[in-house]
């Protein structure tokens, strides 16, 4: 090769791979998900990144072409002048059992053309009701049956198939499944709902399924939330819903010649008792093997013996798609040890703490009977120990032992055993066997499962222990994300609403989770009380509106919408709730005229000095009254925007006449909750702000750097410091090792986050809780600064207030943000730092540098100084060399 010939390819090596990388319009969603199936909206928004690493790189036109499938044109935006990358559809009415596809045509400065997007698409579902063919059906056994039962129906195919789609509904949980193979690789479905307001169906993709000539379709389904055979305090047994489970289900099958037919639930359909000989959501699974029926599901099986089904009345006037990421088995987990006590009885360690089940391989003669125990601990003795989530199980018989599964064998060989209705909280499963069995670690494996949300940040720390919290943190959060969020996934499994206000901005920054919320806002709205009461938990059976119910837990039907609308700047969930907050809010005014409130749980499991409930209570309340103000500003409802500004404004002042000392800057009596909360929520005037937080840092140094709080206070007193001048602090408490701490959890082997900052505790002991989780948003927003500019939501505008903490010498923080990668990290040598961002095009950022840190000299700073001392960066990566002052 000549010289030349070489330095050709060098200029073609280093120029093509930028040109082909400054061309991609990525991540196109459709109802926030890729190419999704069976949506019902008949306005769906579409959403799209730009991918152009170029300085400066912004969308200044979009144009939409959405066609059906027959490459019909049904709505054309014409070109529009905007920078907009979430636009709802305005064309043609949208028809069922549609495909559409969808591309986008985008234009940058100067004109300048990109690549015409990959083409994505939507699927429409029914979109109505009535667009139903099938019935509802059961097999019209009693509610306290055990077994659950099969389905099957045979149908024959005389034409050639062009495309089929399975639409199905149920009243409990359902694995489906066409000539003997699983549809789909979805866990737990439909999703969870208040089941006498609200069901969901799913849809799938069966066409590959499909034969010629016979058929079969085959159900098995499980009792789920819907026919809840345990007995706990929250009387899901005693639900008004409750019933057999039940099913409806359309195959609509599109043949080549354009005609369809569609295969329906009724009474032609045949049933059966299965080997799942009791299944429950909330305790384990037990599966007869003996029982088990050799082809019930393939064509040529006899159902001549099954009795026909029965028709049943829907459960709900409601039956709407499932849009969400589903839940699935997310992980696979090999056990890290095992100890054999006997041929009987051995315990597994999958060495981390999870939301799942367990799937054993296992020899032995027929009618063995296998129990495996799924516990988070062991005793001294190395036995399971159930005694920290059982605590809220109340038994009638023995017959129903909590998280066990019981695994009775056919013999024969090996056989293999995995629940298909149940999940459970656990690290160790203990086997205890009827007769002996040869096990070794290969016989049983862990799978994690929870709402397959993609993943939108990351963290890497120059401290392993910002690295192991961080990763604890999302366990947990994961753990207990099922199509709603919840507490626990052991002891409750309940969507306790104050767990997920707390940990909502975690999940944000970690995880692109906003079709799980939108979805269960609608359980919210379902849940609802004409008055505005929610319940503490949601879903619930009734258990919840008179205890735990107050506005520091019940804010999410304002929180959340509007924690939305800053992350991806989507007004929609805002107003779907607006006028569920409005009613939620103007209940609570009429029963506390004077904007202080007493109704709520206060600091929850604080480590030992207790706050005033009416102060962080009315606090909450503010903030929703806020939020329901700008909510109305936003949708020019100027007359609700007057009202409840002024509102929010009485709340305020009732707030600090009576628990600020506008002297000495001490709110109540100065704990670190009764501190910092009040900065949090905004309610502090801004001539004793400072005094308030200097008082924090007083106290919670008085306090021997540890904090003092409940989850109310641990949510908030990170936060204040790092945001206010004490981010050296405010890392010392986060990264403590010793009790209590989240360190201190980490020093004790936690792979989760627990439910009580004592390890030991007697109570409240779970070792899956994510109540005290706001620290895994606090590392994006502490440390690497990331925040969401409320005048610029969507991360339109980025604000970049990173901290570069003593002690912590590399950070790095991604989020894949509405508009692309956003990336804020720092290497730090003595007093020398080199500050890294990179803001996605599309967007601008503020980057403000921390007081302590200035420009080094003779340096030329990227972007423009502003006055206040802060640098605009349009998009693009930057460098900012630092020194200490």
């Amino acid at each position: 090769m000549t010289y030349k010939q070489a330095l050709l390819l060098l200029l073609v090596l280093a120029v093509v791979p930028l040109w082909v990388h400054a061309q991609q319009v990525t991540d196109l969603r459709c109802e926030h998900l890729e190419n999704p199936l069976g949506i019902d909206n008949k306005t769906p928004r579409f959403s799209w990144t730009l991918d152009d690493p170029q300085a400066g790189a912004a969308q200044t036109s979009y144009r939409i072409i959405v066609s059906r499938g027959t490459g019909e044109e049904v709505w054309n935006s014409g070109i529009m002048a905007a920078s907009d990358n979430l636009v709802t559809y305005k064309g043609k009415a949208l028809e069922p059992f549609t495909k559409y596809t969808w591309k986008v045509l985008l234009t940058g400065k100067n004109n300048r053309s990109y690549d015409v997007s990959p083409a994505a698409f939507f699927e429409t579902g029914m979109m109505q009701q009535q667009h139903w063919k099938g019935g509802w059906i059961s097999d019209g056994n009693d509610t306290r049956l055990k077994p659950a039962p099969y389905f099957r129906k045979s149908f024959i195919l005389k034409k050639t198939v062009r495309s089929a789609r399975a639409y199905i509904a149920a009243a409990g949980l359902y694995e489906l499944s066409l000539n003997a193979s699983s549809v789909g690789d979805h866990r737990l479905d439909p999703m969870y709902t208040r089941y006498d307001r609200r069901n969901l169906y799913v849809t799938y993709d069966v066409t590959k399924a499909l034969q010629p000539g016979e058929n079969v379709i085959g159900v098995l389904l499980g009792n789920g939330w819907y026919n809840h055979q345990s007995t706990a305090v929250w009387y899901f047994d005693k639900a008004p819903w409750r019933n057999r489970p039940a099913f409806c289900l359309d195959l609509r099958i599109t043949y080549t010649d354009g005609s369809t037919e569609t295969i329906t639930t009724d009474r032609s359909w045949k049933t059966t008792l299965s080997p799942v000989i009791f299944n429950s959501i909330y305790t384990a699974e037990h599966y007869d093997a003996r029982l088990e029926i050799a082809g019930w599901n393939k064509p040529g099986f006899n159902d001549s013996k099954w009795a026909a089904a029965t028709d049943r009345a829907a459960p709900a006037p409601l039956i709407t798609a499932q849009v969400l990421h589903p839940v699935r088995d997310v992980v696979t987990i090999s056990p890290v040890a095992l100890k054999k006590f006997s041929d009987t009885n051995y315990v597994f360690n999958l060495g981390r703490n999870i939301s799942g089940v367990s799937e054993i391989r296992v020899s032995g003669t027929a009618g063995t009977v296998i129990r495996l125990i799924h516990a988070e601990r062991i005793h001294p003795s190395g036995h399971a120990d159930l005694s920290n989530i059982d605590v809220h199980y109340r038994p009638t018989d023995d017959s129903d032992p909590f998280q066990t599964d019981i695994f009775i064998l056919k013999g024969g060989g090996t056989e293999t055993f995995k629940p298909r209705f149940n999940y459970k909280g656990f690290q160790y499963v203990e086997i205890v066997s009827s007769k002996p069995v040869q096990l070794s670690k290969s016989n049983l494996q862990g799978y994690f499962m929870h709402s397959d949300v993609p993943q939108a940040g990351t963290i890497e720390a120059g401290n392993p222990l910002v690295n192991k919290i961080w990763q604890a943190t999302n366990n947990s959060y994961l753990s207990n994300l099922f199509g709603y969020p919840t507490d626990c996934p052991q002891r409750e499994k309940n969507g306790w609403t104050g767990d997920a206000v707390i940990a909502l901005e975690t999940g944000l920054y970690n995880f692109d989770g906003i079709t799980v919320y939108e979805k269960w806002l609608a359980d919210h709205r379902d849940e609802q009380q004409p008055n505005g009461v929610l319940p503490a938990i949601i879903p619930t059976s009734g258990w919840g509106y008179q205890w735990a119910n107050g506005p520091d837990w019940t804010s999410t039907i304002a929180i959340i919408p509007w924690t939305l609308y800053q992350f991806y700047g989507d007004p929609k969930p805002l107003a779907d709730n607006y006028e569920n907050i409005k009613r939620y809010i103007d209940h609570i005014a009429e029963l506390y005229p004077t904007g202080l409130t007493t109704w709520g749980l206060g600091d929850w499991v604080p480590v030992k000095s207790k706050s005033p409930v009416e102060l962080t209570s009315s606090l909450y309340y503010y903030k929703d009254v806020m939020i329901l103000a700008k909510a109305a500003a936003l949708f020019n409802r100027k007359e609700d925007a007057g009202y409840y500004a002024a509102l929010a404004e009485q709340i305020k002042k009732a707030i600090n006449d009576k628990y600020l000392n506008t002297i000495t800057g001490i709110y109540g009596s100065g704990l670190q909750t009764e501190l910092s909360t009040p900065v949090y929520w905004g309610v502090v005037p801004d001539d004793v702000k400072a005094k308030v937080v200097a008082n924090l840092a007083k106290k919670v140094q008085a306090d021997g750097v540890q904090l003092d709080v409940g989850i109310l206070g641990a949510k908030a007193v990170l936060n204040i410091l790092s945001e206010n001048g004490y981010a050296d602090l405010a890392y010392q408490l986060a990264t403590r090792k010793t009790y209590p701490s989240w360190g201190w959890w980490i020093e004790n082997g936690a792979t989760t986050l627990y439910e009580n900052w004592k390890v030991d505790a007697e109570r409240d002991a779970s070792l899956n809780h994510i109540m005290f989780g706001d620290i895994g948003a606090w590392f994006y927003k502490g440390l690497g600064g990331i925040f969401p500019d409320p005048e610029q939501p969507g991360f339109r505008n980025i604000l970049l207030k990173p901290n570069f903490v003593t002690g912590l010498p590399v950070f790095k923080a991604t989020y894949n943000g509405a508009q692309g990668e956003i990336r804020s990290s720092w290497e730090r040598k003595g007093n020398r730092l080199r500050y890294t961002c990179r803001i996605p095009a599309n967007s601008t950022a503020t980057f403000f540098i921390p007081a302590s840190w200035q420009p080094q000299k003779g340096r030329r700073m990227p972007g423009i100084k502003n006055t206040d001392g802060s640098y605009a960066l349009p998009s693009g990566t930057y460098t900012f060399l630092l020194h200490a002052k």
